[in-house]
């Protein structure tokens, strides 16, 4: 049985969120930057719906049509971009007095790579009850078929070996060395070229 997938709409943004919150809430990376259990509890639906508003605004989300699974997009262009302070800001509207927000988004910025246009996974939300269902590479293989088609290169950054492993299955490589986030656990930059059919 196929999996139904649609871009999400405005009036799907509750549902995604609530969906992020849900798959994200005890990822590494989340524990890390929100690593007070009842403080995550409270400031962690306000990150995610933070990063969802940037990448409607900027991007786009492919979800599954039954709201169990969502994939976050932003094309990026080649050559280095402008300073940008959306960490800061970030900080500023979720948690002022946790550097670890800014700082996470200021270290990801600093390894991204910008020598080829390509599009950017920036997350990928499961809903946990029905992880290893095959849906997250449900949601990426229509993206990176069209990357295929069009000769457009992807990246993300896997915030697990588990999650890593899913990436590599579906042509992702390790680029350059793991991020290893101050007293925290490791994120993997990973980049995928077109690939002939």
């Amino acid at each position: 049985m196929g999996v139904g997938i649609r871009q999400a709409t405005a009036a799907d943004r509750d549902g995604v969120r609530r969906l992020m919150d849900d798959a994200f809430h005890g990822d590494p990376v989340s524990s890390w930057i929100l690593p007070g259990v009842e403080h995550r509890r409270r400031v962690h639906p306000l990150m995610m719906g933070a990063f969802l508003g940037a990448v409607l605004a900027h991007g786009w989300v492919d979800m599954t049509e039954d709201g169990s699974a969502a994939a976050l997009w932003l094309p990026t262009a080649a050559g280095k971009p402008e300073p940008d302070d959306g960490p800061a800001q970030l900080r500023a509207a979720i948690d002022p007095a946790n550097e670890r927000v800014e700082l996470v988004g200021t270290l990801t910025a600093a390894i991204h790579p910008h020598h080829r246009a390509h599009d950017y996974l920036w997350m990928i939300a499961v809903d946990p009850g029905r992880q290893g269902e095959g849906l997250g590479s449900a949601l990426m293989t229509p993206v990176l078929e069209r990357c295929d088609r069009d000769g457009r290169a992807a990246y993300l950054e896997a915030s697990s070996t588990r999650s890593r492993e899913l990436y590599r299955r579906l042509g992702f490589t390790d680029l350059g060395e793991p991020l290893q986030l101050p007293g925290g656990p490791r994120m993997y930059p990973m980049w995928r070229d077109p690939q002939d059919a």
